[in-house]
């Protein structure tokens, strides 16, 4: 397990000073860091159809990027390019064990890990980024700079490569390996490799409102709701026929925003929350689980939730048997909310967190469920 150094502050110091305000460079954030995989690795993944990467290099001073899969990067040289996959979480154990030091922050704010891998000279190139991020120096080394927020141009360097203009830098900084760079939204940054070297971030994302907004629109349509149509029985003469009364708009502002009752938005917000960003990596076991079964093996195995599958609930309705996993609500017997919520907060469950529920008809039945689908595993006890 990586253990995190925030500058000896505390989670909530951190999040007080830094958090969304200012970028820092976090020296030795991961002591005796050792990449979780290496870069032979992340090329075969790259080869992979469900797996999400892309090349970034320079050809005839131009910027260039293309999407994988890739079958050999040879002619690409020694310098000047770099390899990028995201959620390599989805895909690798180990690597993904680099998330658990960040779970100071809630896990429905996770966007994903990414990996890159880069020549010297290696860069995606000057840019600016919607969503906070936290970029672990693996081996080799890289120069980082980071300019101030503000009104800043950005162009399309590439038809897939939006850049920012020259900025002035509020930090210039070589990265080794274990050092950290926190970067909020909205600060123009450049990263460029001084030595081949592997990097990897974790990434956090906030929706914007028109992301939730067409995501609801969605969720309405196709669970058929808000097909009400605006009432206006008491409807009295109006000697203006091209106005729009007063309250005529508020009726048309109320008719909208009575779509958003809580019951339907919370199913909504945790349906959407969970959906999957990426392809999950998942395997069927061979043949359905059996509770016997199940609850046998829970008493001599571990549990662990499939590398980028999302499972969220909601402080004020987990104890009514409601959870969401992969973009779907799940209701359960509320007496094993309590165990639920371990499954929900923590990746690997072994034994000893789960004597009290082995034997529990109900959790047993869910957790054969779950393992059907491939959402969680057996794993054998560390």
């Amino acid at each position: 397990m990586y253990q995190l150094d925030l500058m000896q502050l505390t989670p909530q110091q951190f999040l007080d000073e830094y958090w969304q305000k200012k970028p820092v460079v976090i020296r030795q954030g991961f002591k005796d860091f050792v990449d979780p995989i290496d870069a032979n690795e992340l090329a075969g993944l790259a080869m992979e159809e469900e797996v999400q990467s892309r090349l970034v290099y320079k050809e005839n001073d131009q910027w260039q990027a293309k999407f994988g899969p890739f079958e050999n990067y040879d002619h690409l040289g020694n310098e000047n390019w770099s390899l990028v996959i995201q959620a390599l979480d989805n895909f690798s154990e180990e690597a993904a064990l680099l998330i658990e030091p960040f779970r100071f922050l809630p896990h429905w704010r996770l966007d994903d890990l990414m990996a890159s891998f880069a020549t010297p000279g290696g860069s995606v190139g000057p840019h600016i980024d919607n969503y906070d991020v936290f970029i672990c120096q693996g081996s080799g080394k890289r120069r980082w700079r980071v300019g101030d927020k503000g009104q800043h141009t950005e162009f399309a360097a590439h038809e897939a490569l939006l850049h920012v203009e020259p900025f002035d830098a509020i930090i210039d900084a070589e990265l080794n390996a274990g050092d950290i760079i926190y970067i909020p939204p909205g600060f123009p940054h450049e990263g460029i490799t001084l030595e081949t070297s592997l990097s990897f971030s974790v990434g956090f994302r906030a929706n914007s409102s028109i992301s939730l907004l067409s995501g609801f629109a969605d969720h309405l349509i196709d669970n058929e709701l808000g097909g009400q149509l605006l009432e206006d029985p008491n409807r009295q003469v109006t000697t203006n026929s091209g106005q729009v009364s007063n309250e005529d708009y508020q009726s048309i502002k109320s008719q909208l925003l009575s779509l958003v009752d809580d019951a339907v938005f919370k199913t909504f917000t945790g349906n959407f929350l969970t959906a999957p960003k990426h392809e999950l990596d998942i395997m069927l076991p061979d043949e359905p689980f059996t509770t016997e079964e199940v609850s046998q093996l829970l008493t001599t195995h571990g549990i662990k939730r499939l590398g980028g599958l999302r499972a969220f609930y909601f402080e004020d309705t987990i104890e009514q048997g409601l959870c969401y996993v992969n973009g779907e609500e799940m209701v359960f017997d509320a007496e094993v909310s309590p165990a639920v919520k371990l499954l929900c907060d923590n990746v690997t469950l072994y034994p000893e967190s789960l004597s009290k529920w082995s034997n529990h008809a109900a959790f047993v039945e869910l957790v054969a469920s779950l393992l059907d689908q491939g959402y969680w595993y057996l794993v054998e006890e560390e």
